[in-house]
């Protein structure tokens, strides 16, 4: 059994650098992937509208996004890709300080 977690975040308004990130997302570096599987999620997909980001994750019951972050920070790779994905990343109103990508409370089920 698997859980799911659906997350947001926005871009910058900048239809060129929206192009570039998704440009990027389509040769993701190894690392990065092994990092995501290596923490316990099973699959991940990020839908856009806009500006407006979406990630969907399927993760292993044992997955926390504690332990993920706590993997993240020892991973040199892995920040290497943040810091580059942070220039095209606009935080959204309501995030915490720091926090990137909100996780969403699910309201419906059908």
């Amino acid at each position: 059994m698997s859980k799911k977690y659906c997350l947001v975040l926005d871009l910058k308004d900048d239809p060129r650098l929206i192009a570039e990130y998704e440009e990027w997302h389509r040769n993701v570096w190894p690392e990065v992937i092994n990092s995501i599987r290596d923490s316990g999620i099973e699959k991940m997909e990020i839908f856009r509208a806009g500006n407006r980001l979406c990630m969907v994750i399927e993760a292993r019951e044992d997955f926390s996004f504690e332990n993920k972050q706590n993997l993240d920070k020892t991973n040199e790779k892995v920040q290497e890709w943040e810091a580059l994905m942070d220039n095209f990343q606009q935080r959204l109103p309501f995030a915490e300080m720091g926090q990137k990508w909100v996780l969403m409370d699910r309201i419906f089920e059908l």
